[in-house]
């Protein structure tokens, strides 16, 4: 089943917190410190910087690994961020690093660093901004009169998001809150998803207990490459589990059958 959330790209736009480091008239100002979104998400890194008189500025730009004392390496150079980077500046010394689909694999810390036209001209700053880039979860929580789904990630996502919950093709709440609470037994389909990221939702299946949550619903790879798909399960108190495995539905037979 494909679902479509409103909008298309969530992007993390943050003013709060400056971070000022100076060194005789040379200083880095970011805008904040950490930032924590998902993954496919798009998010905008900013700072604001200075340098002494009689400087011209020559090269800006922003990396997240230091190679060695005087080798810093571009995230426009680098493989792993290839498409997926562009810088913005503007005429007040201000800077803007923006990163498109985003992977978990991107949780690093940024640093922006700039070279001016003299010797001893160059400058990076500290502490830099801390991303942290996190995937959907679903925690199911069972009374005996109530089961309750909350969207759960690994970190507390930047800028408050809006979580919105499906059952089966049907929006039934949009909320800051990120639980939703089922009060009957049905056998409904539920999906989780963040306003604004154009990714899979999360699926759980739920019956009398049961119920199984897949991290993602699809994936696209490369022929010849690896893939992982995980998910969570809960049943009922008083049962013990025996045996998991996966399958394939499209087998010949039409039965489950482990892939093992």
């Amino acid at each position: 089943m494909a679902l479509r959330t409103a909008g298309s790209v969530l992007v993390v736009f943050l003013w709060s917190v400056a971070v000022v480091l100076s060194q005789n008239g040379w200083s880095v100002t970011y805008t904040t410190q950490s930032i924590c979104t998902l993954k496919g998400s798009t998010v905008e890194m900013s700072c604001s910087y200075t340098y002494p008189r009689g400087y011209t500025v020559t090269t800006t730009l922003w990396f997240s690994e230091m190679h060695d004392v005087e080798n810093y390496v571009s995230l426009l150079d680098d493989p792993d961020y290839k498409g997926r980077v562009t810088y913005r500046s503007d005429k007040m010394n201000g800077h803007t690093l923006t990163i498109t689909d985003l992977r978990e694999s991107d949780s690093a810390t940024y640093k922006f660093r700039f070279i001016a036209n003299q010797t001893r001209g160059k400058y990076f700053g500290s502490p830099g901004v801390t991303l942290s880039v996190t995937d959907l979860q679903v925690k199911v929580t069972t009374t005996w009169w109530s089961t309750t789904l909350t969207c759960s990630t690994t970190c507390t996502l930047t800028d408050n998001p809006t979580y919105i919950w499906y059952r089966n093709s049907t929006i039934v709440q949009e909320d800051s809150f990120p639980s939703y609470t089922i009060y009957l037994q049905t056998d409904d389909s539920f999906y989780c998803a963040v306003k604004g990221i154009n990714s899979p939702a999360v699926l759980v299946l739920g019956q009398d207990g049961w119920s199984v949550t897949y991290t993602t619903q699809s994936i696209c790879t490369l022929k010849g490459s690896s893939v992982e798909m995980s998910c969570s399960y809960t049943y009922p108190r008083g049962y013990i589990i025996t045996t998991t495995f996966w399958f394939i539905t499209n087998n010949a037979e039409g039965n489950p059958v482990s892939l093992e």
